[in-house]
């Protein structure tokens, strides 16, 4: 099943009209009353998170999509809030950690399906020092976390390919430093 929003998408949100049709790649317009949807990326924010060795933290996912596969600690920009805001609250709510720090290093689309739809996303990419590694707690939406060297780690257990190349990227640096 193609789950792209212009294939998912079948009602006007505004008025319910089943008037709701494709225009152009990227858009819907309803022919009953005119509102247009665009579909566009959501920001989310990864962070890379050290150790004092150079071990990298990875996240073991505890939703869907990719449930049990490796993923940096992040997530979704809320509305109104800054990317930099965001790193800061989901390593909080995920890790419990304090960001002391934070740079931003990259960015890269991603795409995933999520309850029968596709979603775009615009990921981030941040360097992040925080104030202790200490005591951390899996919570939120993540089930475990360790530090891996990239000889721990096998790049299949890291599905998606924003988050993969991060991870890659992030390794390809500290090799050259």
């Amino acid at each position: 099943m193609d789950t792209h929003p212009l294939k998912v998408l079948k009602y006007c949100p505004k008025c319910g009209s089943e008037k709701f049709k494709p225009s152009g790649e990227r858009s819907l317009k309803c022919g009953a009353c005119g509102f247009h949807f665009f579909i566009n990326a959501s920001a989310a924010v990864a962070a890379l998170v050290a150790d004092d060795t150079g071990k990298l933290m990875l996240v073991t996912r505890g939703v869907e999509p990719d449930y049990g596969k490796l993923d940096l600690p992040g997530g979704f920009v809320d509305p109104m809030e800054t990317v930099e805001d965001a790193v800061r609250r989901e390593l909080h709510e995920e890790l419990g950690l304090k960001v002391t720090q934070l740079e931003y290093l990259f960015s890269l689309p991603n795409e995933y399906e999520f309850s029968g739809y596709k979603v775009f996303t615009l990921d981030f990419a941040f360097k992040v020092q925080v104030e202790s590694i200490e005591n951390l707690k899996a919570m939120d939406d993540i089930l475990a976390y360790r530090f891996y060297s990239e000889d721990e780690l096998d790049y299949n257990d890291i599905p998606a390919p924003s988050i993969n190349s991060f991870v890659r990227r992030y390794f390809e640096r500290l090799k050259k430093d």
